[in-house]
């Protein structure tokens, strides 16, 4: 575990999602300890049109924006863990996306270890 959905503002492209989920998985490991052969990505592509930031599409605006949930174990990371996670993505998906808006969001949701598991089996 973890599951991480990203949602992006750009054209679906082969690349850019190979190259968003090896750094999610890189940072969930490095910053929240989290066994890369365990996590999952999950990346959606969403058209300008589609997405908009104080009411207004993007299209209309010239920038990219991004959302990522991530779903952990409750009581697996510190807020210093999960603080230093929702800074490192955010500085690499400004790295990956041209033009990035700061009205970008991580959230990190603490899901109780019975609620979620894999492989047909609770934690």
């Amino acid at each position: 575990m973890p599951l991480l959905n990203v949602a992006i503002s750009e054209e679906p492209d082969a690349a850019l999602s190979a190259s968003v989920a090896e750094k999610l998985t890189r940072i969930a490991n490095v910053c929240l300890h989290k066994d890369p052969s365990l996590t999952a990505v999950v990346i959606n592509y969403v058209a300008d049109e589609d997405r908009a930031i104080g009411g207004r599409p993007l299209i209309g605006l010239g920038v990219r924006s991004f959302s990522l949930e991530i779903k952990v174990t409750a009581a697996t990371n510190t807020k210093a863990e999960m603080a230093a996670f929702i800074e490192a993505m955010s500085a690499t998906m400004g790295q990956l996306l041209s033009e990035l808006h700061e009205t970008s969001y991580v959230i990190v949701h603490e899901v109780a270890a019975a609620a979620w598991g894999f492989g047909g089996k609770s934690q």
